[in-house]
C-alpha cells in the first residue's frame, strides 16, 4: 500500500500528514506521522505550537534542518536540533509546547523534520510522563549492505538505540545513492518506508518523495533507489487497535472522553493530568469545538 501525504496549512506552517490514514491508521505502534515543512522563515518569523495535551502515547521529534524549543509540564526545556531524538512519554497525561527559539526567530531559516506518535502498549499507557533527549552523536550510525544508516529508535539489523521505548519497534534513517539496492528485513514485524527526498521502488512499486510505502503483512522491504534518496524505515509489532481523538490516543474510549473533559478547563495545578508548563503558562490550545467521539484506529 502507498499513502501519499496530504498537505495542511497550520497557520502558515505547511505540514504533510501521512498517518493516520482513512483506511490504514497504524504501522506497528506508529499511529501518527507528519512531515513538517520544509518551510523557509524570514527574520522575525517562526512557529508557536501553544501548550496542548497528550495521553497514552509517546511523541517523537526529529529534525533535518532548523531548531525548535520544547517545553513541557514536567519542567523540561530542551533545544531540538537536527539529528537528535526527542522522546516524550505522555503516559497518564502531559502538556507540552514547541516554538521557534529566539535565535532562530531572529535570523530566520529553514525548518524541516518529522513528528511521530507512538501508541503505548496497554500495560504502559498510564505510566508517569517523562521526557528524554538524545543528541546526534549518541545514536548508532553504521553501514549495512553498503548503505549508511542511523538507528533512532528500537532495535534492528543487530543494533539497539539508547532511547528507552516501551514496545518492540524500529525507526531508522537511510541514505541511498541512485541505483543502490537494499533489503530491509522486517524480522516478522510490520514495516514501512517513508521517502523524505528522492524516489525508490519498493517491492516493485514506485514510491516518490512525500509518500509512505507499507509492506504486505510482515514481508521484507526490497528497495531500489531510482535517484539519490533519504528514507525513514518504521514499524514494529502491533499493540492492537487504538482510539484516537484530537491529541488523545488510548485503548480506552472512556479514558479519552475523561481527558477531553479535563482539558476543556485548560491546564491547571489541580489537574492530575494536565499541569501548566513552567515559563509557558499564558496561553494554550483549547479543546476544539469540532472534536466528537473517538474513532477506533485498527493496526496493519
Amino acid at each position: 500500500m502507498i499513502i501519499t501525504a496530504r498537505e495542511r496549512d497550520l497557520g502558515g506552517l505547511i505540514i504533510r500528514r501521512i498517518l493516520p490514514y482513512a483506511t490504514h491508521r497504524m504501522v506497528g505502534p506508529f499511529i501518527f506521522f507528519d512531515h513538517i515543512g520544509p518551510v523557509d522563515f524570514a527574520p522575525g518569523e517562526g512557529i508557536d505550537v501553544r501548550p496542548h495535551p497528550h495521553i497514552n502515547l509517546a511523541t517523537v521529534t526529529y529534525l533535518f534542518e532548523g531548531q525548535l524549543h520544547h517545553r513541557d509540564s514536567l519542567g523540561s526545556s530542551q533545544l531540538i536540533e537536527p539529528g537528535a531524538i526527542n522522546w516524550m512519554t505522555a503516559g497518564r497525561g502531559i502538556v507540552h509546547s514547541e516554538r521557534s527559539p529566539a535565535g532562530f526567530r531572529r535570523t530566520g531559516g529553514r525548518l524541516n523534520g518529522l513528528q511521530c506518535w507512538v501508541a503505548l502498549p496497554d500495560e504502559h499507557e498510564e505510566i508517569a510522563p517523562s521526557f528524554a533527549h538524545f543528541p546526534h552523536a549518541s545514536l548508532p550510525e553504521f553501514h549495512d549492505q553498503d548503505i549508511r544508516l542511523r538507528l533512532l529508535l528500537g532495535h534492528s539489523l543487530g543494533r539497539q538505540s539508547p532511547v528507552p521505548v516501551h514496545s518492540d519497534l524500529f525507526y531508522l534513517e537511510a541514505f541511498l545513492s541512485a541505483n543502490q539496492g537494499f533489503v530491509f528485513p522486517s524480522e516478522g514485524r510490520e514495516a514501512a518506508v517513508y521517502v523524505v527526498s528522492g524516489s525508490i521502488r519498493m517491492n516493485g512499486v514506485d514510491v516518490v518523495a512525500g509518500a509512505l510505502g507499507i509492506a504486505e503483512q510482515t514481508e521484507d522491504l526490497k528497495i531500489e533507489a531510482t535517484e539519490t534518496s533519504r528514507l525513514m524505515f518504521l514499524g514494529g509489532h502491533s499493540i492492537g487497535p487504538r482510539w484516537i481523538d484530537w491529541n488523545f490516543v488510548s485503548s480506552s474510549q472512556t479514558r479519552i472522553e475523561a481527558a477531553k473533559a479535563d482539558w476543556a478547563q485548560g491546564p491547571r495545578v489541580s489537574s492530575a493530568r494536565f499541569a501548566p508548563i513552567p515559563a509557558d503558562d499564558q496561553e494554550f490550545i483549547p479543546l476544539p469545538r469540532t472534536v466528537g467521539s473517538a474513532t477506533k484506529g485498527t493496526p496493519l
